[in-house]
């Protein structure tokens, strides 16, 4: 498992064995059953994960108490409460289980220890940072402007495995469309 966190920061940085050892140091393993809370509202949200095996999602309940899904994040993939945990607050999203699930975690005080000491992590995770924005803009703008058909297409290009992995009501939600919407769209 160590082995897949160090290919996750190699694909941006090279580290040394040393370097390595040093940053795996600033970071804990966990392990969750399909159905747990990762994070819910209202608590603490202190860590960043890193997902090397499962599925999860992070959503929103409005206080009508319909649900929106704001990310889907499997292996290889980072998932946290970014304001919660940038800003020390309470999270606002809650992060649940889709699959067991086994992660990496970072608290915020270790990751700036560690880019304090290991530029190649600061680099790293201004990386990491840099491709989440473009994801989260590339999702609002289709919210705002593709119609069902469209974010669907795109969802299905952008992330083929996870139409295998995901319940299709779960699918619809993320795209802002109803079961019977999606259920009308041929599956790739």
């Amino acid at each position: 498992m160590e082995e897949f966190l160090r290919e996750q920061i190699e694909k941006i940085v090279k580290l040394s064995d040393d370097e390595f050892s040093f940053a795996l140091s600033h970071f804990s393993f966990k392990a969750l059953k399909k159905h747990q809370y990762l994070v819910q509202a209202g608590d603490p949200a202190p860590n960043d994960h890193f997902v090397v095996k499962g599925l999860l999602r992070s959503f929103y309940i409005d206080e009508q108490g319909k649900t929106h899904i704001m990310q889907f994040a499997m292996e290889d993939w980072w998932i946290s409460d970014p304001q919660a945990y940038f800003n020390k607050t309470n999270a606002i999203l809650n992060i649940d289980c889709l699959e067991d699930t086994q992660l990496y975690y970072i608290s915020i005080e270790n990751r700036e220890k560690l880019c304090a000491e290991l530029q190649k992590m600061e680099y790293f995770f201004m990386k990491k940072s840099n491709a989440g924005y473009i994801a989260l803009q590339r999702r609002i703008l289709s919210l705002m402007s593709q119609k069902a058909e469209e974010r669907f297409t795109q969802f299905v290009t952008l992330y083929p495995s996870l139409l295998q992995r995901l319940p299709k009501a779960l699918i619809a939600s993320y795209l802002g469309i109803s079961r019977e919407t999606l259920s009308r769209m041929p599956m790739t």
